[in-house]
C-alpha cells in the first residue's frame, strides 16, 4: 500500500492547562496581543487541521470556558489529585487519553502535547512534528532549541559551603563561547507521542526520542517580564 492510500491516523491534541499557578494567577488566561494563551493554542490547533480530537485537561471552570470558546473539547474535568504541583506530564496525558478514548470511543494512534505557556508555535512546526512521527520510526518527538550560550550549562555557577565555583567540570577551562558544547533544551512547542509510549512503555521519551529544531526565537511563560517578551516577539 502506498503513502497515499494509507489509513489517516487518528490524533489527540491535549492542551494541558490548569488553573493553579505560583508565578501568575491563572497564567493561561493571560493575553499576549489581545489574545488569551488558551486562544492562542486553540487557534494554531485549528488552523492546522492536523487533528482527529483536540481536548483541554483543566481543573479550573474559566479556563475549561475559554477553551471550549475557542474551539476546544472539554469533556472531563482534570481531578485534584492530578493538578498540583509535582504531578508529572506523563500522569495528565495518560487521564486525558484514557478519558478522551472512552468520551469519542476512538482508539488513537499519536497524541500531540501543546502546553499554551510557549504561545509562539505557528501551524507549520505542528505539520512538520506530525510529519516526522508518520514518517519515522519514533516512540516521540520533542521540539527544542539550541542553548544560548549565556545560560550554556558548562558556564553555569555553584555556591559550595560559601564558595563559588563552576557547576560543571569544564567550565575552568572554558575561555570562548566557541569551545562550547552544542547543547539543546525543551522549548514546549510541542510533543508528539505514540499510545504505546505513553501507556505502554508508561514513559514520556520512550527508547526511540526524535527531535525537531525550531530555530525561531521562542519563549516558556513563567512570569510577568516572560508575558512582555512574547509579546514583543510574538509583535
Amino acid at each position: 500500500m502506498n503513502k497515499r492510500n494509507k489509513e489517516k491516523k487518528k490524533i489527540l491534541a491535549i492542551v494541558p492547562a490548569r488553573g493553579g499557578s505560583k508565578g501568575i494567577k491563572l497564567k493561561n488566561l493571560k493575553k499576549i496581543g489581545g489574545k488569551s494563551l488558551i486562544q492562542l493554542v486553540a487557534e494554531v490547533i485549528s488552523e492546522s487541521k492536523l487533528f482527529t480530537n483536540a481536548v483541554v485537561s483543566t481543573d479550573h471552570k474559566q479556563i475549561k470556558k475559554e477553551a471550549v470558546k475557542y474551539g476546544l473539547d472539554a469533556p472531563f474535568y482534570r481531578p485534584k489529585n492530578l493538578s498540583g504541583d509535582m504531578i508529572s506530564d506523563l500522569e495528565v496525558l495518560q487521564h486525558a487519553i484514557l478519558k478522551s478514548e472512552d468520551f469519542y470511543e476512538i482508539k488513537y494512534d499519536y497524541i500531540v502535547m501543546l502546553q499554551p505557556t510557549s504561545p509562539l508555535r505557528t501551524k507549520r512546526d505542528l505539520k512538520k512534528l506530525v510529519s516526522m512521527m508518520e514518517n519515522g520510526d519514533y516512540d516521540s518527538i520533542w521540539t527544542i532549541s539550541e542553548t544560548d550560550s549565556k545560560f550554556h550549562p558548562q558556564k553555569q555557577l555553584d555556591i559550595k559551603s560559601g564558595y563559588l565555583d563552576f557547576w560543571h567540570s569544564k567550565g575552568k577551562n572554558i575561555i570562548a563561547r566557541q569551545q562550547l558544547d552544542t547543547l539543546y533544551h525543551r522549548n514546549g512547542v510541542g510533543y508528539i507521542f505514540s499510545r504505546d509510549c505513553l501507556l505502554g512503555k508508561n514513559s514520556i521519551k520512550g527508547n526511540k526520542t526524535g527531535y525537531l529544531i525550531l530555530k525561531s526565537p521562542q519563549i516558556s511563560i513563567d512570569t510577568l517580564d516572560d508575558l512582555k517578551k512574547a509579546e514583543n516577539l510574538l509583535n
